[in-house]
């Protein structure tokens, strides 16, 4: 029997085979507690969680919220009124300079120190004194008292000055909900941003950074479900409750300078709150997505002009913008049936989402915004190949299935 009809027959079947697979693939699965964010629902909506799970914070104090709890941890600490921490000029810590200035010295014990990692200050020849936590008019008493008491300096009220020439930033631990809790530097400063390096001498700092807004957004930037009416900072055994909402809404909010080993708490409120997915002084200015825009496996995303650049988002970026970034949206009706699935996390409880989109239908439909939900940090965008696509390429290997026979149909007739 002539082999043509069987190596049609072949290529025939491959090509029936690889037309067939030209459809959608099954639709992802989720979980119901993965769902996180707005716009993390099924195409029907069906996955829509109930209640007051997407509610904008109360800008009132007292106003009723999804949820609120003091955190169980803080039983064991004493409650102070705000006011305690309130002192703009934040305590010395470790890596502070302070310029020491002694009555009739002339360059022996004044000049330019640092305060040790361990809070302590020595001047030359003398005893290390505990220096972090203090101010600086404690401390020039306190260096005023020791340099007496060693008969160095006249009991003088002048004879000895202490002036604060930079705040170094300070080790401090954030906890609940941001997106990068642990222990962070609140206020650190490059090199160029040093005070007193280049200036030469002189007097007073004011670290913007070293404060609890500072060291949240060093933590990531509070998480859209975070409480910022009740934020907590310990300092030692006591603590207090500061209410930073008007950095959000836009009215007056007091931040507090920080300490070397202050804590932070942010209680969640279990719900979201789109104004907390925005550039705010609490929250992350920029967010990184990792993209995915193949028209065949590859080893890199060159060919879809995918970079450093391109996945570097501003906070409070959608799917459909972060799709067209992607190089997703638009070009011939060939593309046009693409689709895209969107790889998120809860961050509550850690559990993965996958939600997938038809590219064509979030640009067109009028209902986008319930299914075009907020990119979170870490999130992943990948754009699926078109059914024609796929149609092309399916022909494509079917042609070349049949070229690869041809030199084996004519042997047959010569034989």
């Amino acid at each position: 029997m002539p082999r043509l009809p069987t190596k049609l027959a072949l290529a025939c079947a491959t090509g029936s085979t690889l037309l067939a697979g030209c459809v959608s693939g099954p639709a992802p699965s989720n979980p119901m507690s993965a769902v996180y964010a707005p716009g993390q629902v099924a195409w029907n909506g069906s996955q829509q969680p109930q209640g007051d799970w997407i509610k904008t914070a109360p800008v009132a104090r007292g106003a009723p919220t999804c949820e609120w709890a003091v955190p169980r941890e803080l039983d064991t600490y004493r409650r102070v009124a705000p006011a305690s921490f309130l002192d703009r000029t934040a305590p010395l810590g470790p890596g502070d300079r302070v310029e020491v200035t002694v009555l009739g010295d002339e360059g022996r014990l004044s000049g330019t120190y640092v305060i040790e990692s361990d809070g302590s200050l020595a001047l030359r020849g003398l005893a290390p004194i505990a220096a972090a936590g203090s101010t600086t008019a404690a401390l020039t008493l306190t260096l005023r008292n020791q340099l007496v008491t060693a008969d160095m300096v006249r009991p003088l009220r002048n004879a000895v000055r202490v002036a604060l020439i930079e705040n170094a930033g300070v080790s401090v631990s954030v906890g609940g909900a941001v997106f990068q809790p642990g222990a962070v530097r609140a206020g650190e400063r490059n090199p160029e941003s040093r005070i007193g390096l280049k200036e030469g001498a002189v007097s007073g700092d004011d670290n913007v950074t070293r404060t609890i807004a500072g060291a949240l957004r060093a933590a990531g930037g509070v998480r859209p479900d975070a409480d910022v009416q009740r934020i907590y900072l310990i300092r030692g055994r006591a603590y207090a409750e500061f209410d930073l909402s008007g950095f959000i809404h836009g009215w007056t909010s007091r931040d507090v300078a920080l300490a070397s080993g202050d804590r932070l708490i942010v209680p969640s409120r279990k719900c979201f709150d789109p104004d907390l997915v925005r550039p705010t002084p609490l929250t992350a200015p920029g967010i990184r997505v990792f993209m995915s825009n193949l028209t065949r496996s590859a080893n890199n995303n060159a060919g879809a002009a995918i970079g450093e650049k391109t996945t570097s988002l501003p906070y409070g970026t959608r799917l459909l913008q972060g799709l067209v970034a992607a190089n997703c949206v638009g070009g011939s009706f060939m593309q046009s049936d693409r689709r895209a699935v969107l790889i998120s996390r809860n961050p509550m409880n850690g559990q993965s989402i996958v939600i997938e989109r038809d590219i064509e239908k979030l640009v067109r439909g009028a209902n986008r915004d319930a299914l075009n939900p907020f990119l979170m940090p870490g999130d992943a965008i990948a754009c699926y190949d078109s059914r024609w696509t796929n149609l092309r390429e399916a022909v494509g290997l079917v042609t070349d299935a049949v070229n690869t026979a041809t030199p084996a149909i004519l042997l047959d007739n010569a034989l």
